[in-house]
């Protein structure tokens, strides 16, 4: 298929190329843009209600303000393919997500106007503040835009940073792009704010037509507007009606429509004559422009290879998400104690049937990771039994609630850990590679690491009503791995094979490897055994009793290796007194880049060929 010819697209490779064209120009070049996003997507997969519900906003910033000169922040950045587009990486965008290709966020060693690196959500003030107050110390007059959604203002560290970023000099400018989603609808009390902001329209108007009519009111106009101004006064709330940015210190511009063109551009031209700190609000339609993500932004929010003219994913194999939800309402039909947590992705986690079929059970506390921890240790506290679903790498911040919270009180809560592992394409951010190493100093936690939909259900009924303090299940994206012959899962350990060559020691899904190498291996003449933790924190000691009578054990980890189970399993066998080799195969010092599950687990050595290599000795 012959390249898709642009006739405004083509012939931008730079901010500098957008700002020759007119604003009907500027339109046809959104639609253009719109196009390509699609068709992008649509084979690599990504995020793509975010990014079509951004474009006109990126053209206007773009357009308006000088980059890289300039600094924006992103906040996640999963918005940020047109930012990419039009930053000269256009012709690159058909690698995005791939292994070695763009990545599928803001990355500062990948482009000049990438001026901070983002994943996770809410920290785009605090950054884009950090990066204002260093110009100005510097004497570097240029402006730092921070651009952070409804959904990402519903995360803690965003308030730290509003906090703090209020009444700051000139230069810096928040722009709150409000479409009323995170992932999942926008819940809280500052989704309900921003509605009340969205439906009186005429706020900017009213106050310009007060100061109007102040300025124009002889010898006492003038002095009553300055004292409004000044005033934290009732009067001055009464009269201007003024936000809770305003509140904080900013200059508040909006509602703006965020798919007009001129309105942007004029908003962010007014905003660079402000003297102090500027919070634009833009209302935008997550999903703009295909009918599909605009009828159903939850659905294809993060989307994986779709068909454009149906909308339809090319891949729909269940996945431990979709299963953990299905067994999370079986649980809760029984037991009117469970309750269900998440952090804005309820649809992420499988928990769609549980909020509507346990409404009052359930509880989706906005992009507050941490929060969700309390608020489950407070309800163990008073004898309920909360499941705090979250992926992997966003119970990264958590951590202090974990250990401070609920470990220390030594209450029950109950961690549905998802996205464990490798997760591919979205690359260093979202890896879920360390929550072992995260969770295996904490004192009395338990983990599991399933490799099977059987294996999950049953470890959330341990993890439930066998476990105190701290229980985690963690499980991988995407679906079940294929089972071996004669396989019976159901204990803390399990050994498969009976070879006395060597053991073979693996958890989680990496297990559908160890199998399949073993049979490889048997046909080289090398016969092992694979040991199956199901366990992983605290080891079974029956599982290293096992281990201990073998001259050689290999470890492969789908994790961090220091912190990691294969550290502990070695000085587990070492107190055993243990003398023969062992070897540790997992993620060293360093992030994982971006690629295929497969891919990732083939460079890292702990797929089955990798193991076969390891294992194969003359």
């Amino acid at each position: 298929m012959d390249k898709p010819r642009y006739k405004y697209l083509d012939k931008i490779d730079s901010p500098a190329d957008l700002k020759k064209l007119s604003i009907e120009e500027l339109y046809v070049l959104c639609d253009e843009i719109r196009d390509m996003l699609i068709k992008t997507i649509s084979k690599n997969g990504g995020h793509l209600s975010p990014n079509l519900g951004t474009v006109e906003l990126t053209v206007a910033m773009h357009y308006v303000y000088d980059l890289p000169k300039d600094s924006i922040v992103w906040d996640v950045g999963h918005q940020s393919y047109t930012h990419k587009i039009l930053t000269g990486r256009r012709d690159k965008m058909s690698t995005i997500r791939k292994k070695d290709g763009l990545s599928g966020f803001p990355k500062r060693s990948e482009s000049k106007y990438d001026a901070f690196n983002v994943g996770h959500s809410s920290t785009s003030i605090s950054a884009a503040y950090g990066i204002s107050r260093a110009k100005a110390l510097k004497g570097d007059s240029s402006r730092t835009i921070a651009v952070i959604g409804d959904g990402a203002l519903t995360g803690g560290l965003a308030y730290e940073g509003l906090n703090n970023a209020g009444r700051s000099p000139k230069n810096f400018t928040i722009i709150l792009n409000d479409n009323k989603m995170s992932i999942s609808k926008n819940v809280g009390s500052m989704a309900k704010y921003l509605t009340q902001i969205r439906i009186r329209p005429g706020y900017i108007k009213t106050k310009k037509v007060v100061e109007k009519i102040l300025l124009h009111t002889p010898l006492v106009g003038t002095p009553i507007r300055k004292l409004l101004l000044h005033s934290k006064s009732k009067l001055r709330t009464s009269v201007y009606r003024n936000t809770i940015f305003e509140d904080l210190g900013f200059v508040y511009y909006g509602p703006v429509d965020g798919h007009d063109l001129r309105k942007l551009i004029h908003a962010l031209n007014a905003s660079k004559n402000v003297t102090q700190g500027v919070l634009i609000h833009v209302i935008t339609t997550k999903g703009k422009g295909y009918s599909y993500a605009e009828n159903d932004p939850k659905s294809y929010h993060g989307v994986g290879s779709f068909d454009i003219d149906t909308g339809e994913p090319l891949s729909s194999k269940k996945g431990y998400s979709a299963r953990f939800g299905e067994i999370m309402c079986s649980l809760a039909e029984k037991d009117e104690k469970i309750c269900a947590i998440t952090a804005a992705m309820k649809s992420g986690t499988g928990l769609g049937s549980f909020s509507r079929k346990y409404k009052e059970r359930f509880f989706d506390v906005g992009i507050a990771e941490g929060h969700a921890v309390t608020f489950a240790a407070g309800m163990a506290a008073q004898g309920m039994i909360p499941v705090f679903a979250v992926y992997s790498s966003f119970l990264q911040r958590s951590y202090d609630e974990l250990i401070h919270d609920a470990a220390a009180q030594k209450l029950h809560i109950v961690l549905g850990v998802d996205r464990a592992g490798i997760v591919g394409e979205d690359g260093e951010t979202h890896q879920g590679v360390f929550d072992v190493a995260m969770l295996y100093p904490i004192p009395c936690a338990t983990v599991y690491s399933p490799c099977y939909f059987d294996e999950l259900k049953a470890d959330l009924d341990r993890a439930i009503y066998h476990d105190d303090g701290i229980a985690a299940v963690r499980y991988p994206r995407g679906g079940e791995p294929p089972r071996p012959e004669g396989f019976r899962p159901g204990a803390l350990f399990t050994t498969y094979g009976s070879g006395e060559d060597a053991v073979l020691i693996t958890y989680g899904r990496l297990f559908a490897h160890a199998a399949q190498a073993l049979s490889v291996l048997k046909d080289k003449g090398v016969d092992i055994t694979v040991l199956k933790l199901e366990r992983i924190r605290p080891i079974p000691e029956e599982a290293v009793e096992t281990a201990a009578a073998f001259k050689r054990v290999y470890f492969f980890e789908e994790g961090m290796e220091h912190g990691g189970v294969g550290e502990s399993f070695f000085m587990a066998l070492r107190d055993q007194g243990f003398t023969g080799s062992y070897e540790l195969t997992g993620i060293k010092d360093k992030f994982v880049a971006q690629a295929t599950v497969e891919q990732t687990l083939e460079e890292l050595g702990i797929d089955c060929t990798g193991m076969v290599n390891k294992l194969t000795w003359n």
